[in-house]
């Protein structure tokens, strides 16, 4: 380049955009010629997208199948997703991803022992308040029931039963039922959780020759189905 060429690209002005007049500072900013040529691609890209997709529309056949029917469906005129059930909860995921299946293993053997803890109580419990149901048979000679006798009954004092007591002992029934109906919910929680756990690691084993094939979907209450094909060995 020349030295008068330097010269004159030294002094050359440069032109900038005017900024935002006072008056309509309102407004807000002063849309420049950039801001100018990526509002106008944006525009121009949305409308190919749309021109193409009515060009499907019009060329697609009424009649033809294809997977995602399944999955969606159509309500006056709207096009509509179906709502999909998880394979997973939460919580089965949470477990999955940050547990290990020893951990879930000794978890639910704790779950199963509390829940037979509690069965046992209650159990007890029922034993407790449960009227006996028997006959007595009195000896005339001896003037005897069951080894008491008859003369000193009527000086036998029975213990009272407070109400309270009563209503205090049903409080406190129904929320051991309510605890174990919990544990047990647990416990199966933790059981699908395992089976899905075993399965997974049986399907991502490196031994697998062939990949096994799902025959069933699992969900929230039950580990997917896999069969591994036979392979005879040499």
């Amino acid at each position: 380049m020349s030295v008068w060429k330097k010269a004159a690209k030294a002094n050359q002005k440069t032109h900038r955009e005017r900024h935002q007049p006072e008056e309509r500072q309102h407004l807000g900013l002063l849309e420049k010629h950039k801001d100018y040529q990526r509002r106008a691609k944006d525009y121009n890209e949305k409308k190919n997208i749309l021109k193409t997709l009515k060009k499907r529309v019009l060329n697609k056949n009424p009649d033809e199948f294809y997977h995602h029917m399944i999955n969606s469906k159509i309500e006056d005129g709207k096009h509509f997703e179906k709502e999909v059930e998880p394979e997973d909860t939460p919580d089965q995921i949470c477990l999955m991803q940050t547990q290990d299946l020893k951990y879930i293993i000794t978890k639910r053997t704790q779950e199963q022992r509390k829940i037979e803890k509690l069965q046992a109580q209650l159990h007890l419990t029922s034993v407790d308040h449960a009227t006996p149901n028997k006959h007595i048979f009195f000896d005339k000679k001896k003037k005897t029931s069951l080894g008491v006798n008859v003369d000193k009954l009527s000086t036998v004092e029975l213990p009272d039963i407070d109400p309270e007591t009563l209503e205090k002992s049903a409080r406190t029934r129904q929320s051991m039922y309510r605890e174990l109906a919990k544990r047990i919910n647990r416990e199966k929680e933790l059981a699908v959780t395992q089976e899905k756990l075993e399965v997974r690691r049986a399907v991502e084993n490196k031994s697998n020759v062939l990949p096994p094939k799902r025959i069933k979907k699992g969900n929230k209450y039950r580990a997917p189905v896999y069969v591994w094909k036979y392979e005879r060995k040499k």
